[in-house]
């Protein structure tokens, strides 16, 4: 892992212990960084949040990829500040993308109506190809989304309309969708 102020002068300058953000940039893409989240984000820590990813919005990385994967909560303060992100990012060219993200964090994502917006990935390798097509999903999904499919578990008929984790209304299983339409428990 490189050193956080080696890729952006200051930013480890201050400090939450309630989250931890470590940076990499992310090689064969323009633009792109891999945002390391370890902890929580509240009503509390999320201007210490937003602060952080401002400095690295500013110092020009506009595709952004955080690994949420030790990431053990979100409030809606929180998703608001992805949001944010989302906002800034867009108009410039860029886009984000979570990455690992725990199920009970995806839940109040899908709870609040937030998860359709991101561009959720199962592994880096998804992250860096979704940019690597130009930040759009659009042309390798739109063959084959939105599609209807059965729960593995309840066999209730649910609709997608992107790849990605999903909580099944009937039996609440999350279920895994790839790029081309197949369904896994995730």
């Amino acid at each position: 892992m490189e050193n956080n102020n080696a890729i952006i002068p200051g930013f480890d300058n201050e400090k939450d212990d309630s989250l931890t953000i470590s940076l990499r940039k992310a090689e064969g893409v323009n633009r792109c960084i891999f945002i390391y989240l370890s902890g929580y984000i509240d009503t509390y820590n999320s201007s210490f949040f937003q602060k952080q990813i401002t400095k690295v919005i500013e110092a020009g990385f506009i595709n952004l990829i955080f690994n949420c994967s030790s990431l053990n909560y979100v409030s809606s303060t929180g998703i608001g500040s992805f949001t944010v992100f989302l906002k800034v990012v867009k108009p410039k060219g860029g886009d984000v993308v979570l990455l690992e993200i725990q199920p009970k964090v995806y839940e109040v994502f899908q709870l609040l109506g937030f998860s359709q917006f991101f561009n959720i990935k199962n592994t880096a390798d998804e992250a860096l190809s979704f940019f690597s097509n130009g930040g759009s999903a659009a042309s390798t999904e739109s063959s084959v989304f939105p599609l209807i499919i059965s729960c593995p578990v309840c066999n209730k008929k649910l609709r997608a309309t992107k790849s990605g984790r999903f909580r099944c209304s009937g039996c609440r299983s999350i279920l895994a969708i790839n790029d081309a339409g197949e369904v896994t428990l995730g």
